[in-house]
């Protein structure tokens, strides 16, 4: 399974909750970490990380709305590239299962999906 992924723009199909206005956005891969990436944003200038979820946490499996596909252009579920927000502090690094980033893998569409906080917490422990 190929985990690579580089887009030079990243183009949301809706905006992040709480990066409503920004724009430039593009993944790169971290070096020697396979299935991570940072997420750059140009307006406002952000850097993130997230983590393949295949790869960081395989066991986690949402349900992928029909609507998110259709946004996406993907006719299946198999075709979406999950990346999922990764949270380091000094104590322990965490991984956000609540507001998966949903990636259209060929094109760079992707979708930032909001789940059920009751079922996927906001930080989850990454192992």
């Amino acid at each position: 399974m190929s985990t690579a992924l580089a887009f030079d723009t990243l183009t949301f199909a809706s905006p992040m909750p709480g990066l409503e206005s920004a724009e430039g956005f593009s993944l790169r891969e971290v070096a020697g970490a396979e299935g991570l990436y940072a997420l750059e944003i140009v307006q406002p200038r952000v850097r993130m990380f997230v983590a393949n979820a295949a790869v960081y946490v395989p066991d986690y499996a949402p349900t992928i709305p029909a609507s998110a596909l259709e946004v996406l252009g993907l006719d299946a579920v198999s075709e979406v590239t999950v990346l999922v927000v990764v949270n380091p502090t000094p104590e322990k690094t965490t991984v956000n299962l609540m507001a998966p980033i949903l990636l259209n893998p060929v094109d760079g569409v992707c979708v930032q999906a909001i789940l059920d906080g009751a079922k996927f917490p906001l930080r989850a422990e990454l192992h």
